[in-house]
């Protein structure tokens, strides 16, 4: 079956309005998609309603077993939804596959978090009361994901949700829908109740969210995407006054000091700048290099970036794939031609291919300078620009010059001072000699203008949970 409609209350709807899923390798349509209204919003608001009011008074054991399925589930289809990401996202196999393992790791850290939801009973210092402090479900959350990541961004927000004794309604990206509606068939055999996920697809995005955000069972809106969308969610979400779990754009900065141990710090940014050909938040955007290791660095990257394969990411011998849409890989090109026009060299790629496909080879740049487009704003694709500095001091006052703050990247040789620099950059996560730094153990989440909230870890669950606290007396 092809899992091409709304999911609304464990059933399959469809819809006169449709929209087209394009395959980014070939430019071909892959499937035709339902598109929700407010209707089918109100639909499913209902039925996650009716079903939470039965999920949420299940003991955690209870959640947390379903969760444990799910994963188990999820992991023995890994192939099936490594190839459903390619088709619709572009990424290459390898990669794919990569998210999907993450993807469905985030049921198994929730199964395990769901049945620890700690409070606390103390004493009050002052009288003769008890404090008792517990956490409950929010109330209904309403998802909404990027194309980046079709499949974790998903599982990263329905889980701890889940765990959490929450109802969601999930509002996938329109360039990527198919592997989110992939997965509800398998939320059913792992004993999701009918009602408790629902997927609504949606062209009509705007109007959908914001008559979610203000029907009144709503408390949780999570969101991940551009900060410019974020703040539009956050006003809407005012006015409820919604708990907001917000990861918003990021402008990555990788710190590559002089005592560095090079192979480590060319195998950490290319995992940095090419995890998902670049386009991701979490991507090293900005490259500062110490001026006496530039040049070696520069030469070994570009040897890096130009050994990968490009195409289709269906073939197991690629190493890249296309960019998901042309409006993306338009936006590369001109972050390339403008960084040139103001003095930066190009040491590899810097050519939009000819041919199907939304293609722009691996890049790398030299000398770029600070006020280039791409070191301003997030570049979302294949392209490293590398620029260098003299001293430590330098390197983090520029690294913290931007109104992002989500993820950062240091490699040094010395363990105490890289930390020092770490614990200066103002930044909500820091990869120490690494360029990986997502994990669904721990707490994923920026500062500044890179959003509200942390998902993964423990406080992931919390997100979707209110602190009630009770004063006893006996």
């Amino acid at each position: 079956m092809d899992y091409t409609d709304l999911y609304i209350n464990g059933t399959w709807h469809k819809t006169a309005d449709r929209f087209d899923v394009i395959n980014p390798a070939t430019e071909e349509v892959i499937a035709s998609v339902a598109s929700a209204d407010i209707a089918d919003a109100d639909a499913a608001l209902d039925a996650a309603e009716k079903a939470m009011a039965d999920w949420a008074v299940r003991t955690p054991r209870a959640r947390s077993e379903v969760l444990r399925k799910a994963w188990e589930l999820m992991t023995a289809q890994l192939d099936h939804f490594a190839h459903l990401i390619t088709l619709e996202n572009g990424k290459a196999g390898a990669d794919a596959k990569g998210e999907a393992t993450y993807a469905a790791e985030f049921f198994r850290w929730f199964a395990e978090e769901a049945v620890r939801a700690d409070g606390m009973i103390t004493h009050a210092p002052a009288s003769r009361a008890r404090i008792i402090v517990q956490h409950k479900p929010a109330g209904l959350a309403v998802l909404i994901t990027p194309w980046n990541y079709p499949a974790a961004m998903g599982t990263r927000k329905i889980a701890p949700a889940l765990a959490a004794g929450c109802g969601v309604i999930i509002k996938p990206a329109s360039e990527t829908p198919l592997t989110m509606l992939a997965l509800m068939p398998l939320l059913e055999e792992a004993g999701v109740p009918p009602g408790l996920v629902n997927v609504l697809p949606s062209r009509k995005t705007g109007a959908l969210v914001d008559h979610m955000l203000h029907d009144p069972r709503v408390r949780v809106v999570s969101f991940t995407g551009s900060t410019g969308v974020g703040r539009k969610l956050l006003k809407s979400a005012a006015d409820q006054v919604l708990k907001p779990a917000m990861e918003l754009g990021g402008n990555a900065p990788v710190v590559v000091l002089e005592d560095a141990d090079m192979d480590t710090a060319i195998d950490g940014t290319m995992l940095a700048k090419m995890r998902n050909l670049g386009e991701a938040c979490t991507a090293a955007n900005r490259i500062y290099v110490h001026e006496s290791i530039a040049d070696e660095f520069t030469k070994r990257l570009t040897d890096r970036m130009s050994a990968l394969k490009m195409g289709d990411g269906t073939d197991p011998s690629v190493d890249v794939g296309p960019l998901v849409n042309a409006d993306t890989r338009n936006k590369v090109a001109e972050f390339v031609t403008d960084a040139v026009a103001k003095g930066a060299k190009i040491e590899c790629g810097g050519t939009v291919p000819e041919g199907k496909g939304y293609y722009y080879p691996p890049t790398v740049l030299s000398s770029v300078p600070e006020h280039a487009d791409c070191v301003q704003d997030e570049i979302f694709g294949p392209v490293a620009a590398i620029q260098t500095f003299t001293d430590q001091e330098e390197a983090i006052r520029r690294a913290n010059n931007t109104e992002y703050g989500l993820v950062a990247y240091v490699f040094s040789a010395d363990f105490k001072r890289a930390l020092q620099v770490c614990e200066r950059l103002d930044y909500g996560m820091v990869g120490l000699n690494r360029g990986l730094v997502s994990d669904p153990a721990a707490p994923f989440g920026g500062t500044k203008q890179s959003g509200l909230g942390r998902e993964g870890g423990h406080d992931g669950m919390l997100e979707f949970m209110e602190t009630q606290y009770i004063s006893a007396s006996w």
